[in-house]
């Protein structure tokens, strides 16, 4: 006669399918860019909640990272709820959140400036529920340490955006090491179109998907994020027609 299966095992079992069913209902949680062709390339059409997402800027003052720092801003500035952004110097500079749509009311400053301050800083803001989104400023971040990340982001849902910043090059390699991030970015200030000089352009951006779970790399130019953090295609690039767009993403990829 078989005995009854033990306690234990099943208890296990019940917390594992409730892990998966949160984790579920993240990966159905999405926060679109609201354009079509960078939607289109990502497999939840958005950026996937309850994941952790890589930005990393290019050019030559890839360093200070401000441009990265607000395309990560623009995304959690869409997302409902307070936001723990992990520093690594004390350079965030608000009013330029604020221009972006996330106001300074909305951000928890937590001052660790190493990466081994950072990442449990980080663990402990994912496991918080009501938060819209944890930003953590590192210079190395290891696969291990992306995976337990990756791991209470999936359990909780709250969205964890590392932003990888260095001082010299031998830092600057250590942002191309595999990690368990879904997706992987790169943004750098691009060249402006001509145009009148009666009013101030939006600045460009080139933001490149370098990696991500299920979809292939993109780039494209687009205008810097807006009042509520979107993201747009220059008017002379949202004209073009599609056929015209495709040598540049096959070129991208």
């Amino acid at each position: 006669m078989a005995s009854a299966s033990p306690h234990m095992p099943i208890a296990e079992l019940r917390r594992w399918l409730e892990r998966t069913e949160r984790h579920g209902r993240a990966l159905s949680a999405v926060v679109p860019f609201g354009v079509a062709a960078i939607d289109g390339a990502l497999p939840h059409g958005g950026i996937a909640r309850g994941n952790v997402h890589e930005v990393i800027e290019g050019g030559p003052a890839s360093e200070h990272a401000a441009v990265a720092t607000l395309f990560a801003a623009g995304i959690v500035a869409r997302i409902p709820g307070p936001v723990l952004w992990c520093l690594r110097t004390r350079d965030l500079f608000a009013p330029a959140l604020a221009r972006i749509g996330l106001h300074p009311d909305r951000v928890i400053y937590c001052e660790t400036y190493k990466d081994r301050d950072v990442l449990p800083a980080m663990e402990d803001g994912l496991r918080c529920i009501g938060l819209a989104g944890v930003v953590g400023e590192v210079t190395k971040l290891s696969l291990t340490a992306s995976r337990r990340l990756q791991l209470v982001a999936g359990e909780t849902g709250v969205t964890a955006l590392v932003l990888r910043r260095w001082r010299t090059l031998d830092e600057h390699k250590l942002a191309g090491e595999p990690t368990a991030a879904m997706t992987r970015w790169r943004v750098a200030p691009a060249a402006s179109g001509p145009g009148v000089f009666d009013h101030l352009q939006r600045q460009r951006w080139n933001v490149e998907l370098l990696r991500v779970k299920g979809g292939e790399p993109h780039s494209w130019i687009v205008e810097a994020c807006d009042a509520q953090g979107r993201l747009a295609l220059p008017a002379a690039l949202a004209d073009r027609p599609a056929a015209a767009e495709e040598p540049k993403f096959a070129d991208a990829g």
